[in-house]
Order: C-alpha cells, then structure tokens, then sequence
C-alpha cells in the first residue's frame, strides 16, 4: 500500500483531489519544521525520505546517510 507521502510523489495527478491536498499540507508542514531545525534539506528531498519512511526504510539510517553524505566532498567537474 502507497503512503500519501508517496502517492504524491509518483502520481500527483490522479490523486484524489482531498488526498492531494491532506498530502501537500503534510509537506508543508514537514518541510516548515525543516526548516526551523536547519536541516538544509530542499522540499523534493524531504519528500523522499519520508516515503522511504513510510516504505519501513530507518529513520535514523536515513539520517546517517545524509550526515555522511554531506561530509563527502563533492565531485570536481570533469572526473567520472
């Protein structure tokens, strides 16, 4: 079964119209309390960790992979 985070990620237009919209506020709010925690994660991403969420996936995994991904340095241009 998709979680309404989901629904909205991989079908946003064949959504019930009350659907959508319960699942846009959740986002907002989410993304508000991001923002006031200063995570520094954009709306898109926020949304897929919390269908990864709702998917069983660990929190608190998820949020070590994102720790250890921001302490990687980022690629130069032109290295594969």
């Amino acid at each position: 079964m998709l979680g309404s985070w989901q629904v909205l990620l991989i079908q946003p237009y064949n959504m019930d119209p009350e659907a959508a919209r319960i699942a846009r506020e959740s986002l907002d709010l989410a993304f508000h309390m991001s923002n006031i925690l200063d995570t520094g994660l954009d709306r898109h991403t926020l949304s897929i960790l919390i269908a990864l969420c709702e998917q069983g996936i660990n929190p608190e995994a998820l949020a070590a992979l994102i720790k250890e991904l921001r302490r990687e340095p980022p690629p130069k241009p032109g290295v594969p």
